[in-house]
């Protein structure tokens, strides 16, 4: 693999707003927990909480990027629908949460290609980015940019340049780069540069552990002190204090999950004042080649039972 040059980005800076829509029992926490066939015995959160979202974002006059899962959409969507309408950018987050470093590439291939189908008959609007769930493009599996292009898409944001138990490819560029130099790229999460290794600056959980103004001072540093954009993600499920909580569940994974969420909110209020954001297609356009916003021809988006 040979990695392009990173790319600086000459507009104004502004910084990526990006949700990964799914809900509370479907996260990689409570994969040991919560088996997949299960998951509609859980009641749903999740329409509830993106509407939250979208009011929230449309009070500070942000528009963002929402990676949405296909098991999501084809329940919810009107969820969707509503996504597209407030002016958002809709993509894909894979079908059902599986990690793209646990596919074989065709079963990668069918996720994707299935997913982006499904997101553009509900949508009605091109969809072009991905992020893999949990961040799970990495050394071993960096064939799946390839299939990504080949399926339609023309970036992903699923790596992230961190050393982490669960996901991280600390070597990879910290700066959007083009994985084959072939037009397709990869826009990273966040990071900051500090004592010879990369430390988190993307938001998720990290934002919710630590005190928020370390999130703020990294990203005025990435903005101010090296002139690029950065990228700030986060799930409905963060917003909601009052979801169910998961029986069964070890420290490490409650700690993660369900700490501070009844402060998220506000923080984020906060950083949407202080900084500049938009949809990633947007912030990135200097990368990204132009891409019709909506299809010509309508689909039938009636959700499909699973």
């Amino acid at each position: 693999m040979s990695l392009a040059q990173p790319m600086r980005n000459a507009m104004p800076i502004r910084n990526a707003m990006t949700v990964d829509v799914e809900d509370y029992f479907q996260v990689q926490a409570f994969a040991h927990r919560v088996d997949r066939a299960d998951w509609d015995s859980f009641p749903r959160r999740v329409e509830a909480n993106v509407d939250r979202i979208l009011a929230q974002f449309e009070r500070a006059n942000v528009h963002a990027t929402f990676f949405t899962l296909g098991w999501i959409a084809r329940r919810h969507p009107a969820m969707v629908r509503r996504i597209v309408a407030s002016g958002h950018e809709l993509a894909s987050h894979g079908w059902d949460h599986t990690r793209a470093d646990s596919q074989a590439p065709e079963a990668f291939r069918q996720d994707v290609q299935q997913t982006r189908a499904l997101l553009e008959d509900i949508g009605g609007v091109a969809v072009t980015g991905y992020r893999a769930a949990t961040f799970s493009i990495g050394a071993g599996n960096l064939w799946a940019f390839g299939i990504l292009r080949d399926a339609g898409y023309r970036y992903s944001s699923s790596v992230n340049p961190i050393a982490h138990d669960l996901y991280g490819m600390p070597d990879a560029p910290r700066e959007p780069f083009q994985p084959d130099g072939d037009g397709f790229w990869e826009i990273p999460m966040t990071t900051v540069r500090a004592v010879g290794r990369n430390w988190p600056c993307s938001g998720g959980g990290y934002f919710r552990l630590l005190p928020s103004s370390f999130y703020r001072a990294g990203l005025a540093r990435v903005n101010q002190g090296e002139g690029r954009s950065g990228i700030f993600y986060f799930h409905p499920w963060e917003i909601d204090p009052d979801q169910p909580r998961i029986a069964g569940v070890g420290w490490k994974s409650r700690l993660r999950h369900y700490t501070n969420l009844s402060r998220m909110a506000a923080r984020l209020d906060r950083v949407l004042r202080e900084f500049a954001w938009d949809r990633m297609d947007r912030v990135f356009a200097d990368l990204l080649p132009a891409t019709q916003p909506e299809l010509t021809t309508g689909h039938d988006a009636s959700p499909v039972a699973a």
